[in-house]
């Protein structure tokens, strides 16, 4: 029985459902990348409670939050942070940017330009940031969580492979349904101020419970036959003939952490072909590349994963 795991993800809903309305889906999603210290793209269109749900985290997480707003302009400096001559010391000092925070939302990360969108590969692949040949350490449980609206292609530019197999899953987030959209009008529809929100009391989850999660999850067995379903998946994307760009050799792994952990949420020791199939879209499609005719024939990643985990054999 996987309790940690449970627990945390119990902790985890009950904390920011006092503030993010109709995110189940989204807290589930958040649960498998906070305990597999990956990173995730939120996907959707604004006013869907992105930046209220990245506060939230930091402050359930207990850790310093920054926000990055990404714009055509934005240069690596200023989200990594630059040396200042300090005259009290007679010595150039190095000023941290906002990159160095438990918690980064990186706003619209597709509105900034693709220097600035690579200065995170070096911090999100390996927590740290090198500056003028001096490295700086990143907070352990570093997090990035990116938006990006996926209907404006005007001035913006799209994430390239590398920085998109750097996100550990992407969450497509949609409308809310009507009882949940009803229930954020009765809460918040009736103040002339936004700030309920952010006075509103949560409680900070404690490290333990995060670090025995993640021991619970190593001991998740995980057979021959299904890294093998996984690495069926894997080539069956890199030779679908709608792909330019099948799954990486990193993003099958992160469809085994994914999958562990899924299984773990269920009170699993063992992980099923139902738990791969559970993570594959948050997994797989952001790392898929559509071949150009499937793109003018208006196919879409998710569609394929779907069609991949239809045509590809379950391991009994």
């Amino acid at each position: 029985m996987s309790l940690s795991i449970q627990n945390l993800q119990m902790q985890l809903t009950r904390e920011l459902s006092r503030v993010v309305i109709g995110a189940e889906h989204t807290i589930r999603a958040l649960s498998i990348v906070l305990i597999a210290r990956g990173h995730v793209l939120v996907q959707g269109v604004p006013g869907l409670g992105k930046t209220l749900l990245a506060k939230t985290l930091a402050r359930v997480l207990g850790g310093e939050f920054k926000r990055i707003q990404a714009t055509p302009d934005l240069m690596p400096s200023d989200i990594i942070g630059v040396h200042v001559f300090d005259e009290s010391q007679r010595n150039f000092v190095f000023r941290p940017g906002p990159l160095f925070a438990d918690v980064v939302l990186v706003d619209e990360i597709n509105r900034t330009g693709p220097k600035t969108q690579s200065a995170l590969l070096e911090a999100m692949e390996e927590r740290q940031a090198s500056v003028e040949g001096t490295v700086f350490a990143l907070p352990a449980d570093f997090l990035v969580l990116a938006t990006q609206n996926p209907r404006e292609f005007e001035g913006t530019y799209p994430l390239p492979e590398s920085q998109l197999d750097r996100f550990m899953l992407r969450i497509d987030i949609d409308y809310p349904p009507r009882a949940a959209e009803a229930a954020i009008l009765d809460r918040y529809g009736g103040r002339l101020s936004a700030q309920h929100a952010a006075t509103a009391q949560t409680t900070v989850i404690d490290r333990a419970v995060f670090e025995s999660a993640r021991a619970e999850a190593e001991q998740i067995h995980v057979s021959e036959a299904l890294t093998g379903y996984v690495l069926d998946l894997a080539r069956a994307s890199r030779e679908h003939p709608r792909l330019s760009l099948g799954l990486s050799t990193r993003g099958a792994l992160a469809l085994i952490k994914a999958a562990r952990i899924a299984a773990g949420l269920r009170g699993a020791d063992f992980v099923a072909p139902d738990d791969v199939k559970e993570v594959a879209q948050w997994v797989m499609a952001h790392r898929l590349v559509l071949a150009p005719e499937a793109a003018l024939e208006g196919a879409t990643d998710i569609e394929i994963v779907r069609a991949l985990l239809a045509s590809t054999a379950v391991p009994r």
